[in-house]
């Protein structure tokens, strides 16, 4: 199976449809095959950090309605590319069913919200769940909720929520470990290289999450850390070449090895 690459734009585009518009076209250009967002309703924000570092404005410039979705959707039918959206609630996700979205991505500070594993679960066709910073027990639990519904399609994502974290802190065996909860397997990337993502393919990975932007100096921390369009090229390359290194032709001798088997066995006597 092809992997699926996914372009996370999320607000990066600080609520300029104009410049998301470009990102989406940018994105498909450059080898992804879905362009997801970050859907909030500001209000619901509880007090943190972010009321004194600058993110508390970011977050409500780059805040979606039910317009900016449709043009986002619009956007990316135009642009020959999947149009996915988080949620980080239940009443959120509700909010984005009922616009029709038939897919949902899952972020990981959410793996123990019971509430929105289980309205993701049974009414999205299609669902991304991202499972890091999330204990056994926590992953366990989300993971049941999702495999119950035989209909649903659903990636378990691994992910260390570190924004960025280092190619030495990706913890890539642990794809290995949620293999036990899950069928269906991805890496959600918070490195800054294009490497880590293509070994994930090696672990079972069949869909790649990675950071995307077309300006590392526009405003907000997650475009300092994503991709640009020439690296995220590079990474697609190397995932695509990862696809064919680590494809299983089977356990016998290949036809390639046919002149080795019949030419070189024994040459030297015995």
């Amino acid at each position: 199976m092809k992997c699926k690459v996914i372009a996370e734009i999320g607000w990066n585009f600080m609520g300029d449809m104009n410049l998301a518009k470009k990102m989406i076209v940018s994105a498909q250009k450059s080898g992804a095959d879905i362009a997801k967002f970050q859907y909030w309703n500001p209000s619901k924000l509880k007090a943190g950090p972010w009321d004194n570092d600058g993110r508390l404005e970011i977050y409500k410039a780059a805040a979606l309605d039910e317009e900016k979705i449709r043009l986002l959707i619009s956007y990316c039918e135009e642009s020959g590319i999947e149009f996915l959206v988080s949620a980080f609630n239940a009443s959120d996700a509700k909010f984005i069913h009922s616009l029709g979205v038939t897919k949902l991505k899952i972020p990981s500070h959410e793996v123990a919200n019971i509430a929105l594993h289980k309205f993701a679960a049974n009414n999205f066709d299609e669902v991304y769940v991202s499972l890091g910073a999330g204990t056994t027990s926590e992953i366990s639990e989300a993971c049941q909720i999702y495999n119950a519904v035989e209909a649903l399609s659903w990636v378990g994502m691994h992910c260390v929520s570190s924004y960025p974290c280092g190619p030495d802190q990706a913890n890539l065996p642990r794809l290995n470990y949620l293999s036990d909860f899950c069928q269906n397997l991805g890496y959600s990337d918070h490195t800054s290289d294009v490497v880590t993502p293509a070994l994930s393919i090696a672990y079972g990975s069949r869909v790649v999450e990675k950071h995307f932007t077309v300006d590392k100096e526009l405003p907000g921390r997650d475009n300092k850390f994503a991709l640009d369009p020439l690296e995220f090229s590079e990474m697609v390359k190397n995932i695509r070449n990862a696809e064919k290194t680590c494809y299983y032709h089977g356990p016998e001798p290949r036809d390639i090895e046919s002149d080795t088997m019949l030419s070189y066995r024994g040459r030297w006597g015995d």
